[in-house]
């Protein structure tokens, strides 16, 4: 194949765009808010787990205490019956009155045991509240860093999608001036060698696979039609002369 030598510069260009390209996609892929991201909204996952088991723990607390009061209060109630009984004078009867007093006497200790639940299940209560207030915070906390963390990335990536924008139409218009064979084989070549399909020849090395050229090869690219579009016998890329090529 043959290509003037200002198209296989040009086409050198057009490698440097495509570089550019992969640069700025590889950086919009590996940008550092996609694992912060990733790691703040595991935390954020786990942290709200613990907040709805906190919050079901306070719920079923709440109602421990609401019963265990209402068990206080029956119990209070009933002391007050017997006690207004005995307080009457209606019960004279030596044995009825023994038994009215041991019950009240029951009732009394009954009512301080289940004060004492009480008192146990409002601490437990009021620890699992504080459980909830932290948790809470935390949630809004992990939250608005991964709002910020968000904030951030579509910043970065609209930021590198207009930079990518801009690379594609300077490439578009690039391309439109390299023969069309020329930039076929370009093309095909660097979807075979990670992207990068045109290299030029500096100091008798080549810049695709580094591999300095043997004297034949030389003496072969010195004897070429500078027209003759070259191809590097390690890497297969298309080599591109320059008057720093060391020929």
């Amino acid at each position: 194949m043959n290509a003037s030598p200002a198209d296989q510069l040009r086409l050198l260009d057009v490698q440097a765009l495509d570089t550019r390209t992969q640069q700025l996609e590889h950086k919009r892929r590996t940008l550092p808010e996609h694992g912060e991201i990733e790691a703040l909204t595991a935390d954020l996952n786990q942290l709200r787990d613990l907040l709805v088991a906190a919050q079901t723990e306070e719920s079923d607390t709440a109602r421990e205490q609401t019963k265990a009061e209402a068990d206080v209060d029956q119990v209070r109630q009933r002391s007050a019956r017997n006690q207004q009984r005995l307080d009457s004078g209606q019960v004279n009867n030596p044995k009825d009155l023994e038994s009215l007093q041991s019950e009240i006497a029951s009732l009394a200790k009954r009512q301080a045991d289940l004060e004492d639940v009480v008192l146990e299940v409002m601490e437990r209560r009021e620890s699992v509240q504080q459980r909830v207030e932290e948790l809470s915070e935390r949630v809004s906390s992990v939250t608005a860093k991964v709002d910020d963390a968000a904030a951030r990335r579509e910043s970065a990536l609209a930021d590198l999608d207009g930079q990518l924008s801009g690379t594609a139409k300077e490439r578009q218009a690039l391309a439109a001036a390299v023969p069309a064979d020329l930039l076929k084989l370009y093309d095909k070549i660097r979807e075979q060698q990670d992207g990068v399909g045109a290299a030029r020849l500096y100091q008798r090395r080549c810049e695709g696979c580094r591999l300095e050229l043997n004297i034949t090869e030389l003496n072969e690219l010195r004897d070429a039609p500078s027209e003759q579009v070259a191809r590097c016998e390690n890497c297969r890329r298309i080599l591109v002369r320059t008057s720093e090529s060391g020929l």
